[in-house]
């Protein structure tokens, strides 16, 4: 499994995304699940994928194959939302091959993608690509979106996180999702992927790969422990008179 998160806020995007894909526990390995399109001053795409591991390569390496031929690819997409269609029309491609065989197996075609970036000429954008080809754009109501284990890093996204988070404070936010993630599934796993992307910036060169020896992930970490720990035991106590009364 995976956990992968994109924000999206009046200051640019923030994507977020493990590494860790298993099939049992003695099938545990690492693969990068952000893939990032650029074509410098004119526009940065990312793409984060979640599912089945052979699935969201064979788009992923389906993408890329466009873009050395003539025709439809991310690199010339008008803007985001041709290049979304476009990421899903390659998805369905790749069902029109595999799925059937994969069924044979009882498997079932299990992908869904983030696609976020900007293009000259339109405001930063992100889409949610599900395992269909369909998608649905995210909002100053909605600005982000989760694939894979998203349950655990939920909460602190819907608290904390809104339209006009700056873009650090975004990225801080994200990372705690993963920490709350990895903390509490197995399936999820480092090293992390993290790409900040300021608006109209048109680079992503704002890129990290973070280990489990990272010295501001290991301080995120206790040093977030510890908030929660000590806000719980501020918390008034249960008073037992007070509940029965009412």
């Amino acid at each position: 499994m995976t956990y992968c998160v994109g924000m999206l806020m009046e200051a640019g995007l923030v994507f977020l995304s493990d590494t860790r894909t298993n099939a049992g526990v003695d099938q545990i390995n690492t693969f990068r699940k952000m893939s990032v399109f650029e074509q410098a001053g004119e526009r940065v795409l990312v793409l984060l994928s979640a599912g089945n591991l052979a699935i969201t390569q064979a788009v992923v390496s389906l993408l890329y194959e466009r873009q050395a031929k003539e025709g439809e690819s991310l690199l010339k997409a008008a803007d985001m939302f041709e290049a979304a269609r476009h990421v899903g029309d390659c998805v369905r491609e790749v069902h029109r091959r595999d799925a059937e065989s994969l069924q044979a197996f009882s498997i079932d075609f299990n992908a869904s993608f983030l696609l976020g970036g900007q293009i000259q000429g339109e405001a930063p954008r992100l889409f949610n690509i599900y395992a269909a080809g369909n998608f649905v754009e995210s909002s100053a109501d909605t600005p982000y979106f989760q694939i894979g284990e998203s349950k655990y890093g939920k909460p602190i996204l819907d608290r904390v996180f809104t339209w006009a988070s700056p873009l650090e404070e975004a990225a801080k936010c994200a990372l705690i999702s993963m920490d709350s993630t990895l903390k509490s599934n197995l399936s999820v796993g480092m090293p992390l992927d993290l790409l900040c992307y300021p608006r109209d910036s048109f680079s992503g060169e704002k890129r990290l790969r973070i280990g489990a020896d990272d010295p501001y992930f290991k301080t995120l970490h206790e040093a977030w422990g510890e908030r929660i720990k000590q806000a719980f035991s501020e918390l008034p106590a249960l008073d037992w008179e007070q509940c029965k009364g009412k």
